[in-house]
């Protein structure tokens, strides 16, 4: 039996083990749950290299322990569902994100990129009679500032703003992933009709769209679906304020398929000197830090330090000088304040925290963006 057809009948008998679960035949729900089963682990020694071997692991894993809810007799009040696919677009969905450009420190040319991919013809769409990219691929070492761009373009432009990771479009219900997909586009396409840009943000995306060895039923379905979906958005004829952000720490896993369609494909390094200045500035600001602290010493100690690494350094500074006053038995009186963080404080928590980016790695990015440089 075919690939598609075997997850069409597990994802049925599940279907109709909730609906008789519903009507309290506990017996033959557990059977339908039981056929389910049968077929994924069939699935899954067919496929077992397929990336849905996983997520057909976690179906059997949640069947078996509603059968064994039904078998003991526990009330049925939490019933697994497959969908519908709409849900998904509303769990995706947020309000512009309060991600201002002022807490990003410094990548220019990422911000150039944008601001000239989504920001200018958002303002003066009639200057760009050839269209502009809505396809875009910000790609550079984890914890770097990837995410803080997409929420941050999304805030100057007030767009609807839907941020999931990969996994989540393939994972979230048995059989329907290509329809998330389409689901997805189709709800950005709506918030533009009715008057707000949209932009949907991937993270993680080689996961959906790298190169693939062996691909089942399913997936080709739903890279197909993404293809197509990239297609309709990025046509140059139309005027559509709608754009996909993709992110990815590995970018030579994309398929040249997908990678051609992301018209605009953005390094975002490691900071440099005087980007790791003003997180130290950015992420002091909350914080009381003695006059001894100067950022630029702190740059210079941070070289190959993602801009996540420099969050965690002042957060790690800040939690040992609350620790000390709650050992000294104060912490619970909140009329005493912890002590100034100062630049020893910084220096200990260096000593013991290293950067989280392998410097060997950071040659491939750059190798990366010699050959499909387009920002």
């Amino acid at each position: 039996m075919a690939f598609d057809e075997l997850e069409k009948r597990a994802v049925q008998h599940a279907n109709e083990a909730i609906l008789l679960e519903r009507k309290g035949d506990r017996q033959s729900a557990i059977s339908k749950y039981e056929r389910a089963i049968e077929i994924l682990n069939r699935l899954c020694h067919l496929y077992p290299k397929s990336n849905h071997a996983k997520i057909y692991s976690e179906y059997i894993s949640q069947y078996k322990e509603r059968i064994g809810f039904l078998k003991g007799g526990e009330p049925s009040s939490s019933l697994i569902s497959s969908g519908p696919s709409k849900d998904f677009v509303k769990i995706t969905k947020a309000n512009s994100p309060n991600v201002t450009w002022d807490n990003i420190a410094d990548l220019e040319m990422a911000r150039k990129a944008i601001h000239e991919s989504i920001i200018y013809p958002y303002r003066r769409p009639d200057l760009f009679p050839l269209g502009w990219p809505r396809g875009i691929l910000l790609f550079g070492p984890p914890g770097c500032g990837k995410t803080l761009l997409a929420a941050a373009v999304a805030t100057e432009i007030d767009a609807a703003f839907y941020t999931i990771d990969a996994a989540q479009i393939m994972s979230k219900w048995l059989g329907e992933s290509e329809k998330n997909v389409a689901n997805l586009f189709n709800s950005a396409r709506a918030d533009f009709e009715n008057g707000h840009p949209a932009i949907i943000f991937i993270d993680e995306i080689d996961s959906l769209v790298g190169i693939r060895q062996d691909e089942v039923g399913a997936e080709v379905r739903t890279r197909n679906q993404f293809m197509n979906e990239m297609d309709s958005i990025i046509d140059k004829n139309k005027n559509l304020q709608v754009y996909l952000i993709g992110a990815t720490n590995k970018p030579w896993a994309l398929d040249e398929p997908f990678i051609r369609r992301f018209q605009k494909r953005i390094l975002v390094p490691i900071p440099d000197i005087n980007a790791r200045k003003q997180l130290f500035e950015i992420y002091t600001k909350g914080i009381t830090v003695d006059e001894s602290v100067y950022e630029d010493d702190l740059a210079k100690r941070t070289h190959g330090y993602s801009g996540s690494d420099i969050r965690d350094i002042c957060q790690a500074a800040h939690i040992k000088v609350v620790s000390e006053l709650f050992e000294s038995g104060k912490g619970f009186d909140r009329t005493i304040m912890p002590r100034q963080i100062t630049s020893d404080d910084f220096h200990e928590i260096l000593r013991i925290r290293k950067p989280s980016v392998n410097r060997e790695s950071l040659k491939y990015y750059d190798l990366w963006f010699e050959k499909f440089r387009a920002s």
